[in-house]
């Protein structure tokens, strides 16, 4: 057989943006033949993420991944990037970690013989998260420490201040990302970053403030009002921001607590104490790992209020968006309790989504898949829920809704100040 004649192509082209969907083709095969397509990237601790799945060859010799099915493996059935999102780690308990948006995720296509298990044909997918042009800006501003992106192009654009998990530290991939679409986006650092506490004894909501203050001064940045983007324990952090300080006009709350959680926050003369949580409600799970989902107790009980944040207040407009399967805690009904608590007073400024099946990491597109991982409030590994295929379609839909989420509430002339 002529190897040399089987061509691997990444289309339409090996690179592209982190977030969009490439083509696969597998030509030059000898018709009808059965072939094992494999994936694998290594991220930037040095964990090895993987995933494999059978094809077989049509009548001419191609295998198109956008129109023959997965017959067995990591997935099955028609799935034109099933090859990135079903990746799972070779290490258990890890979760996909890219420090630094200046190179790209480097992810190997494979086409081996299943037959001999000999390497027919490779292709390297560069996925970058930075457009041309783009400004990439490390910022010691006062207190405040992150990473600002500026997109190419003329200005001012909406700005966005993207916060990130608890354990994140900072995290620049989404807000790279969210850049290339014409944000001002600072990715904001809260503790544990560049000589911020590892461990603060609570957190200052005037930090914040001095972050949306630090946007609104941009000259790059489009006002009145700017965006904030959160998940996991931010979430918290966002709806406090837009309960209490001005200037947010669109707050995107993912997979969040309408409680504050695991550190105290305060404001002026304001404190909201953590919700507690209940340790008797989290499980071993048989592989060793935890079961946290049920651990925080109801936030609109009498005697959770004081740390409940009060959205009511707020003037802006929110996009909650929640997975039902995250394990992390229960998400749907937080994002469902701070719906109803803007409904109750009369304000339809939201729109709320919920994915079944999705687990709790929903950030961007064909990212290898998280099932659990080290959570830093817990200290031990736990179960973050979801299954790889409904948690990749609910990163396909959220994305987008985030995109035209903050367009329509921050490029608006009618803009909340």
């Amino acid at each position: 057989m002529a190897f040399s004649q089987i061509r691997l192509k990444i289309l339409p082209s090996v690179r592209c943006l982190f977030d969009k969907l490439v083509h696969v083709e597998v030509e030059g095969l000898p018709p009808h033949k059965p072939v094992e397509l494999r994936s694998k990237l290594v991220d930037d601790k040095g964990v090895t993420f993987k995933a494999s799945a059978r094809y077989k060859a049509d009548e001419t010799g191609l295998v198109d991944l956008s129109l023959a099915p997965s017959l067995g493996g990591s997935y099955t059935g028609v799935e034109p990037m099933g090859l990135w999102w079903s990746m799972l780690p070779e290490t258990p308990n890890s979760k996909f970690v890219k420090k630094s948006v200046l190179s790209p995720t480097l992810v190997e296509i494979e086409a081996l013989s299943l037959e001999s298990g000999e390497v027919l044909a490779r292709e390297i997918n560069e996925r970058v998260y930075m457009t041309e042009g783009m400004r990439r800006i490390p910022v010691q501003e006062g207190r405040i420490r992150g990473v600002l992106f500026i997109p190419p192009g003329k200005g001012p654009f909406p700005g966005i201040v993207d916060l990130y998990t608890l354990g994140g530290r900072l995290s620049e991939p989404r807000a790279s990302l969210l850049a290339n679409k014409g944000f001002v986006v600072l990715a904001l650092a809260y503790f544990g970053y560049q000589g911020l506490p590892k461990k603060p004894p609570n957190l200052d909501l005037e930090y914040f403030e001095e972050a949306v203050t630090y946007m609104r001064k941009q000259p790059e940045v489009k006002g009145p009002g700017i965006g904030v983007i959160s998940i996991s324990h931010s979430g918290g952090l966002a709806l406090s921001m837009a309960s209490f300080l001005s200037g947010i006009s669109a707050t995107v709350f993912i997979n969040g607590c309408n409680a504050n959680t695991v550190i105290p926050l305060h404001y002026k003369d304001l404190v909201l104490p953590p919700l507690e949580p209940n340790l008797e409600e989290v499980k071993f799970m048989d592989s060793g790992i935890l079961d946290v989902r049920n651990a925080l107790p109801d936030p609109t009980l009498e005697e959770n209020k004081a740390s409940l944040i009060p959205i009511e207040r707020a003037t802006g407009h929110f996009l909650f968006a929640a997975s039902e399967d995250d394990y992390n805690w229960n998400s749907a009904l937080f994002a469902k309790q701070a719906a109803a608590t803007l409904k109750c007073h009369g304000k339809d400024s939201f729109q709320l989504v919920t994915y079944p099946n999705a687990g709790h990491f929903l950030e961007f597109p064909n990212t290898p898949f998280c099932p659990s991982a080290f959570h830093a409030a817990v200290g031990t590994p736990v179960k973050f829920g979801g299954e790889p295929k409904a948690h990749n379609e609910a990163l396909l839909d959220l994305w987008e809704r985030i995109q035209e989420f903050f367009k329509r509430h921050l490029d608006n002339k009618s803009t909340h100040h």
